[in-house]
């Protein structure tokens, strides 16, 4: 079924590619989906968004596998062109140049913060968990997606290799070529899942295995870390209270040339404020009046001597 003739070719920049949805057997009427693509222009620039395209309405079903599948061998472009697919929602992991996508955390209002849950606590450990009970993600209609090319050329011909397919009226059909490379949907999806709830021993021990060595190490960090807070001193001469006791004093030489150097930066600042510029002209004044009475009795002291003063 080619696509519909008054289909326009772009919508506000996005240009639409036709997929033919096959029909299964709860429902066996083929169906039309629409995808949207642009090349990628995040809010704040990264050096990747120049070689990645913007998906918009993203199959529910979608993988990375379907997307890269779809985006060079349907469309007629060589494999192994893309790098990365990051789908709407999906955690991300170091170093990826867009974290746009990622769904940001919420901060629950109107709670105490409990004590101990500052900076000082090991944060959640990323990419270590336990076995996954699903065998594949699904999307929510409308989602988006940044595809990651592994150069600007790729994602151009990719670009327009998709305003092809509208010119020339082809429509990949979704998943074709997949077949037994992604786990199924459906009842087999629902029977993995049951199966994947209830790992063998050796899976589970592997994951808290690995886990607790790697808390157990960030832990050993943290203390060291604030162990050696109790120990030196910051640039105002001051010892950061930690929880957990001291270990030791600070050594008094460093305290105290810091405490110099913290002397030395407040030079200069007697006249900051107007007040002081006002009671230091006035104990100013105060001064000039005490040495003018001063003056004035040693004159007069002076005049005293004189006239006692008789020459032989």
């Amino acid at each position: 079924m080619p696509p519909h003739p008054l289909l326009p070719t772009e919508i506000s920049g996005y240009k639409i590619l036709s997929l033919r949805l096959p029909p299964l057997p709860s429902y066996p009427v083929p169906a039309t989906h629409y995808l949207y693509l642009r090349p990628h222009e995040p809010k704040l620039p990264t050096p990747a968004a120049a070689r990645s395209l913007f998906l918009v309405n993203v199959p529910f079903d979608s993988t990375d596998l379907h997307i890269k599948h779809l985006l060079s061998v349907q469309i007629g472009l060589p494999s192994g062109r893309i790098e990365e697919v990051q789908f709407e929602g999906s955690r991300k992991r170091i170093g990826n140049v867009d974290n746009a996508l990622a769904e940001p955390k919420k901060e629950k209002k109107g709670r105490k913060r409990k004590r101990g849950s500052g900076h000082g606590d090991i944060e959640e450990l990323d990419g270590i968990a336990l076995p996954a009970t699903w065998g594949r993600d699904l999307r929510i209609d409308g989602r988006t997606a940044v595809v990651m090319f592994v150069d600007r050329p790729s994602m151009e011909a990719a670009d327009k290799a998709v305003k092809r397919c509208k010119k020339e009226s082809i429509m990949p059909i979704w998943g074709e070529g997949m077949e037994g490379r992604i786990p199924s949907l459906g009842l087999d999806r629902y029977l993995n899942h049951h199966k994947l709830q209830y790992p063998n021993r050796e899976q589970v021990l592997e994951a808290v295995n690995v886990y607790m060595t790697e808390f157990a190490a960030r832990e050993a960090a943290q203390v060291r870390l604030q162990a050696q807070q109790r120990q030196v001193p910051d640039e105002d001469g001051f010892i950061t209270v930690t929880k957990g006791g001291r270990t030791g004093p600070a050594r008094q030489d460093a305290a105290q040339e810091l405490a110099l150097k913290q002397k030395d930066k407040q030079k200069g600042l007697e006249d900051f404020y107007r007040f002081q510029t006002r009671e230091k002209k006035k104990a100013k004044a105060v001064e000039l009046m005490r040495k003018f009475e001063d003056d004035k009795e040693k004159v007069q002291r002076m005049k005293e001597r004189r006239g006692m003063f008789r020459p032989e």
